[in-house]
Formats: structure tokens, sequence, C-alpha cells
């Protein structure tokens, strides 16, 4: 026998923006929903018997964010001092020192992390990108922080990233974080068989992610993309994201990033890219005609000077866009909604006040992150879509004033980016601005004590001392 389904009644929202295919929003209105999916939105609905019933007086109720990058590893590094000031190749090569030292267990509480923290500032579904994997430690790294997505509650789409070439082959890693083609390969191979979900409700797909143009070889490209199609699964790696990386791939290849990435087979509807900053016109067109994704990640850009990335170049010509936190050590947060708010300022920076909107900004955390990572169903609100909502109380001083647009507002104003209720799948996981299935002062107690064992560590083996800002040149 079924289990009855539950019912979860958001009674009298400020503002439901749906996000959806006509942007509609409705003030003073309910959404009714029925299991994992939304079944009305309107006013005065019946609650049905046994639903729970929020009271959302005061509250806009918007579909969850959708974050579509992030290394989730890199959350117990956060404000090292030695790589503060540095650009990704020296803050790079610094880091890989650090997270030489990473195990199962590291992976978990760094999840844990940062995982709760998207929970806690809005999003309902997250990727990542992990692709380090010491020779050290246990290989099952992804299963760890799939452990860790599963107890948070958290729709997962992680990706089986991967570095094949070291220091010794021209490349930034270490040779022992890297691995050979036959080891990937059979780990992806694993990974899909023992977690992959290809349902429109899936709360864990993955994906297949080599790392960088500056850390892979062609074949592993090549045969990482053979072996997705095969599987019908979505492409991710990092692209075109500093002007380092475009001098390296003209030296190495002979080409810039994006056509490198056309000669491997890494252009198409199933590809999304990272960054994305130093593209042409020209490119643009070339991944609007393929319908190849971005991920933009604004607050990593500026964090490491990499520049700013052309988008709404890129959404007037149809690329699909949605915005992603980045690691946490180069954003040092995984804050999504503080993501849209970067990039509606960033983009006025350098095309004027008129350059994007608060609307097109909150529709890449939504809809566009969801075309991205290709969850139909996500980043709207419309009866059939996900129950993935969340609820901001616009009734606290950071807004004072801003009720004129309570959209646009959550942008403009604020002091803090925690919601009030977060709704995953029909469960609510973040109640009253806290996370409902793991206690918060464990998670970063742990946190705190593994992040200083491991530089301890990593001190210890190297002589490097990353606590420490690097001498100035005189």
């Amino acid at each position: 026998m079924n289990a009855p389904t539950k019912h979860i009644l958001i009674r009298n929202a400020r503002c439901v923006a749906t996000f959806d295919d006509n942007s509609a929003e409705f003030p003073n209105s309910d959404v009714l929903i029925s299991g994992n999916r939304i079944h009305s939105i309107g006013r005065d609905l019946a609650a049905p018997e046994g639903a729970t019933i929020i009271d959302a007086s005061g509250k806009l109720c918007l579909p969850g964010f959708v974050n579509c990058h992030h290394h989730l590893f890199q959350t117990l590094t956060r404000g090292v001092p030695l790589v503060q000031n540095a650009e990704l190749f020296e803050w790079l090569t610094n880091l890989y020192e650090i997270w030489r030292e990473i195990t199962p267990e590291v992976v978990h509480v760094a999840a844990l992390v940062g995982l709760g923290e998207l929970l806690l500032t809005g999003c309902t579904t997250s990727s990542d990108h992990l692709y380090l994997f010491p020779r050290a430690s246990d290989g099952r790294l992804i299963d760890a922080e799939i452990r860790a997505a599963r107890e948070l509650g958290i729709r997962f789409h992680p990706t089986r990233g991967c570095m094949t070439r070291g220091k010794s082959r021209g490349g930034l890693p270490p040779d022992d974080v890297v691995q050979t083609d036959e080891e990937i390969l059979a780990d992806a191979e694993r990974l899909i068989a023992a977690y992959h979900d290809p349902s429109p409700d899936s709360m864990l797909r993955i994906a297949l992610a080599p790392c960088s143009p500056f850390s892979v070889d062609e074949s592993t490209m090549t045969e990482l993309a053979a072996l997705a199609r095969r599987h019908g699964l979505r492409l991710h790696t990092h692209l075109a994201e500093t002007r380092d990386e475009n001098a390296y791939c003209e030296e190495m290849y002979g080409m810039r990033p994006v056509d490198w990435a056309e000669k491997v087979g890494w252009l198409g509807p199933d590809v999304w890219f990272a960054h994305a900053v130093h593209i042409s016109p020209e490119e643009i067109a070339r991944f609007a005609e393929s319908g190849t994704g971005v991920s933009h990640c604004p607050a990593s850009n500026m964090r490491l000077g990499s520049g700013i990335a052309p988008v709404p170049a890129m959404l007037k010509a149809g690329v699909p866009v949605g915005l992603g936190v980045d690691g946490s050590a180069s954003n040092d947060t995984s804050d999504l909604w503080g993501e849209a708010r970067n990039a509606m300022l960033l983009h006025r920076v350098e095309g004027g006040a008129a350059a994007i909107d608060a609307r097109t900004c909150l529709r890449m955390a939504t809809r566009g992150g969801a075309a991205v990572l290709g969850h139909e169903l996500a980043g709207r609100i419309a009866p059939g879509s996900l129950a993935d909502v969340i609820l901001i109380d616009l009734e606290k001083i950071g807004f004072a004033g801003a009720a004129h647009d309570p959209v646009a507002a959550i942008l403009f104003a604020g002091d803090s980016h925690i919601v009030d209720t977060n709704i995953v799948n029909g469960e609510i996981v973040v109640e009253n601005g806290r996370l409902t299935r793991a206690l918060e002062e464990h998670i970063v107690r742990t946190a705190n004590e593994t992040a200083a064992e491991m530089v301890k560590t990593a001190t210890k083996k190297t002589g490097i001392d990353f606590l420490s800002f690097p001498k100035q040149p005189s």
C-alpha cells in the first residue's frame, strides 16, 4: 500500500514570483504542494486534510535557487592568508598542497558546510565539481559528498571531475593528485551505476567533469564525452576563466579555449562551462547556436581578479546561463542569493545601470540554472513543477522601505541572505532560518577542527606557512 501524499499549503504569501513561462507574479496568494510537486497557485486555496500550513504573510515566495558550479571540498580552505591576494594559477598551486590532504571524512564535513550554507541561502538544487583525488586517499570522495547531500535533503548533481596532467607533464597540479584515463573511466562507470537517477524528479544525477584545459589530456576529454553521451549524462568543465588560461591554450594547443573545446567534442546542449569570462562575440554565437550552457560565477571572478564575463551579451544571444557560487576557497561563501546580487551589481559596473535588472538575475538563479543542469521541472513555480520553494521574510528591518517591489527588493535591499523557509522535493529542510535535518553548531565545530588539522599537516609536510601573508617585493 502506498503512503498517503503529504500536502503543504503556503498561505497568503506577500507575492508569489513564479519565473514560469509568462514570468507571472501573484500578490497575496497561496501555493499548494502535493507530494513533491506544485499542485496549484491561487487565493484562499482549500487545505487538504492533514496538510502542513505555513503562514507566509509578509513573505516572498520563489522557486528555489539552482547552483551550477561549486567545489565543496574547498570549503575548509576559505580565507587562507597566503592566497588571499593571489590570482588563479598562484592560488591553485599553493592550495593544491593543502587539498592533497582530503579524505572521504574531510569531504563529508566540507560538503555539510557548503550544502548547508546553500540551503540556508535559498538553494534547492546544487551541482558540485570534485576533480582532485589524492593517491594517498580512499578514492570514494564523491560518495562522501553524496552522503552529506542526502543527510541535508538537497537536490544534488555532483560531477565526477578529474585531472590527468601533473607538474611533470606541464600541468599545474602535483603528480600525486592526478589519475589515468582508465582509473577515471572505471570510477565514472561505478558512480553512474550506483547513483545516477535520470527521472524528472531525480534527487541525484551524475555528470562528468574533467577539470580544465590546463590539467587534463585531450584523450580524457574525448573519452569522457563519449561515456557521458552513452549514458545520457551532462558534461562540465572550466573554460576561458582567465587570460592565463587563454594564453596556455594558445601555447599548448595552438588555439583559443573555445576552439579547443569544439575540437574535442565539447560544444552542445549537454555541455555547460564554468566562467567563460574571456570569450569573443563570435564564440558567444557558437555557444548560442550549439545550446552550450554557462555557469556565471561573478564573486569568484571578482575575488581572483579574473575579469567580467559578457553575460548580458550571452543572454541577448540566447545562451543558457545560470549562476554558480564556485569553490568556497575562491568565493569564500556558498551564498547563491548573494551571487544573484553580485551579478546585478557587477554588470552595471561595466555596462551602466540599465545593463541588467534584478529579475533577470533572479531568473538566472532559478530557471536559468535549471536549464543549464537539465532539470526541466525545477526553477519555477507552476502546476506540475517540482516542489522546490523558498520563503523570504520581507518584514525585517533590512527590507524596510523596499516594499514598492517585493521581488526586486531581495537584491536591492536586505541585511541577511538567510531564508525563512526552504522546501526541497516537498520537504521542509530549512524552517525559521535553521536547518531541520542537522545541528549547525556541530557542523561548524567539526569543520573548524578539520580545517585546522589539514593546514597543520600540509605545513609540516611542505614547510609552507599558509597562515602568513606573502612578503611583498620592496
